[in-house]
């Protein structure tokens, strides 16, 4: 098992990094509060992990935060919800955000993530209030850490990282088209930014 890797961030292209451990180059994918995190390419990360392995395939997810993946280990064990949507749950919403999201019931949160239907909204409220008691008061003394500082990438391919991220979190091409072109101003220099205000304005749309 994979608990933790510490190398240099060589790659990212959202969802997917690749961090170098010694020589040896690990491929990850990371929830979006994760990326926003991430050092300059260059950088030295240190991750938590979690190794998923199937029939078909194996996969590593890293996380910055242990809430996180804390809260990824409970939520693939809701019947429905994958790591690949588990992880587009972690990209809408951060940990405690999630936790708030579960005490109010607030349904219409959840539906608003990309392959969150109505009954698999409604199963994650019921299952996971039990399983997030106390994570409250916890995740509140523990505040987030500033993100780090982010690479720095050429205008045009700060829409098509930010397009193409979004795409792979689950949002058909055209919703992601739209949802970047809405929130990209001259104020925003990286593709980070930008998926990170195209995710705030489809979540609360």
């Amino acid at each position: 098992m994979i608990g933790r890797i510490r190398g240099t961030l060589v790659h990212k292209q959202p969802p997917d990094i690749l961090v170098d451990v010694a020589g040896v180059g690990y491929e990850l994918q990371v929830p979006m509060t994760t990326l926003f995190q991430l050092p300059a390419l260059g950088g030295e990360v240190t991750l938590l992990t979690h190794f998923a392995v199937r029939e078909d395939a194996q996969q590593l997810y890293g996380f910055i935060d242990e809430r996180d993946r804390g809260l990824f280990r409970q939520l693939i064990k809701v019947s429905g919800v994958g790591p690949k949507l588990a992880l587009t749950i972690l990209s809408g919403m951060d940990a405690t955000s999630f936790a708030r999201c579960v005490q109010r019931g607030d349904l219409s949160s959840l539906v608003a993530l990309p392959g969150v239907g109505k009954k698999t909204a409604e199963r994650l409220l019921v299952e996971m209030r039990d399983k997030l008691k106390g994570w409250l008061e916890e995740m509140d003394a523990r505040a987030p850490e500033l993100p780090g500082a982010a690479a720095q990438v050429r205008p045009a391919d700060k829409v098509a990282d930010a397009e193409g991220a979004l795409v792979a979190l689950g949002y058909k091409p055209a919703e992601a088209s739209r949802a970047v072109a809405a929130v990209n101003d001259d104020g925003v220099d990286n593709s980070e930014e930008l998926i990170r205000r195209a995710l705030k304005s489809m979540v609360s749309a």
